[in-house]
């Protein structure tokens, strides 16, 4: 599978994971986004997205779905980190689709 953003071909795993993690971009995101039918990129998405990297730059692993809902309510409150929420954006969930969309690798046993 591969994605052509801005005239560039990039490989995708057979579930549309990222190949090669330094090809990543924001317009790479909206293209996965669009495979993950999430139609438009808010910036509610893109707060989570960048805290998603954030954490994977910092501790070079996938944040566990509770610790992400805990940073999420220290960053931007209540409303905005529960499962609930999360999945009002991501519908296939924070691990298969939020880090799919962000640019991570895909964590073990996630198809």
């Amino acid at each position: 599978m591969e994605a052509i953003v801005d005239g560039k071909t990039i490989q995708l795993s057979e579930a549309g994971w990222i190949e090669n993690l330094d090809e990543w971009s924001a317009a790479l995101a909206a293209e996965i986004a669009q495979n993950e039918k999430i139609v438009e990129l808010t910036e509610e998405h893109w707060d989570v997205i960048r805290l998603a990297r954030e954490y994977f730059t910092e501790y070079g692993a996938v944040c566990e779905p509770r610790a992400f809902s805990k940073l999420m309510k220290k960053q931007y409150g209540k409303d905005r980190s529960d499962q609930k929420y999360l999945y009002s954006l991501f519908p296939t969930g924070l691990i298969k689709c939020a880090n799919k969309i962000a640019g991570l690798p895909r964590p073990k046993g996630c198809s």
